[in-house]
């Protein structure tokens, strides 16, 4: 090939690559968050929201579903009176036997299937085991390396209901509760809100339940002849 045409295809193959070198996204008309902008006659270039507008999905207003309490009740004269003379003395005793023990809710807001056990299975093992374990013992990795211990699903006594002034172990305690635990955090145990959507907290809390049926159930609650048989070898019960 003559060496003027190898310096023509040199040329055109430089030609080629410097405008390849040129990211022209990062080049478009754009404003940076908060930049002042000429174009608007409040020189703000983030534009507000036509009043009124809720983005859609974000409309919580099922408090069972997304926070987990149920509705006060209302009360008659001689319930309202007892709760004011006992709240000098307890106020969050005397606030919970008036709303039946507990503001929070004791069902669920959705069905229990075997489709939400597995998703709350899958979703307690991804981000509830590491501290939980997969028994919900509290006897997780990163427990096992000097992270503080959570409570055990199946023996302790909920912490949160202890400052409150009532001993209640967690297997008893309302699901509500655990929805608050995970919406919010509790002591050393970060909220989880922002990583686990609602209905993903709800499936995570009826695993639990299962979890905890597991390790208190009894021979009548096994349907299955293998399984029971499996049982009473693991109890080392004569069958």
């Amino acid at each position: 090939m003559p060496k003027s045409a190898l310096l023509h295809l040199a040329i055109v193959l430089v030609c080629m690559a410097i405008p390849a070198c040129q990211q022209q996204m990062a080049e478009q008309p754009r404003y940076r968050p908060f930049e002042k902008s000429m174009f608007f006659e409040d020189q703000r270039s983030a534009r507000a929201p036509v009043a009124g507008t809720v983005a859609r999905g974000q409309l919580q207003t099922d408090a069972h579903l997304y926070e987990g309490r149920r509705p006060l009740e209302p009360r008659d004269g001689a319930e309202i009176a007892g709760f004011v003379a006992a709240w000098s003395g307890n106020p969050w005793a005397a606030l919970t036997r008036q709303i039946r023990w507990s503001p929070y809710a004791d069902t669920f807001p959705l069905p229990i299937t075997s489709a939400v056990l597995e998703r709350g299975q899958e979703r307690f093992n991804i981000f509830c085991a590491v501290c939980h374990d997969r028994t919900g013992s509290g006897r997780g990795m990163i427990v096992r390396r000097s992270f503080t211990a959570p409570p055990s699903f199946h023996t302790d006594l909920s912490r949160g209901f202890k400052l409150r002034g009532m001993e209640l172990k967690l297997r008893d305690a309302p699901v509500g509760y655990f929805f608050d635990v995970i919406t919010h955090g509790f002591g050393a145990m970060p909220d989880h809100a922002a990583q686990v959507p609602a209905p993903d907290r709800w499936t995570i809390i009826a695993y639990i339940r299962a979890l905890q049926l597991s390790q208190h159930a009894e021979l009548s609650d096994v349907r299955d002849s293998d399984a029971k048989e499996r049982l009473v070898r693991k109890r080392g019960e004569t069958p």
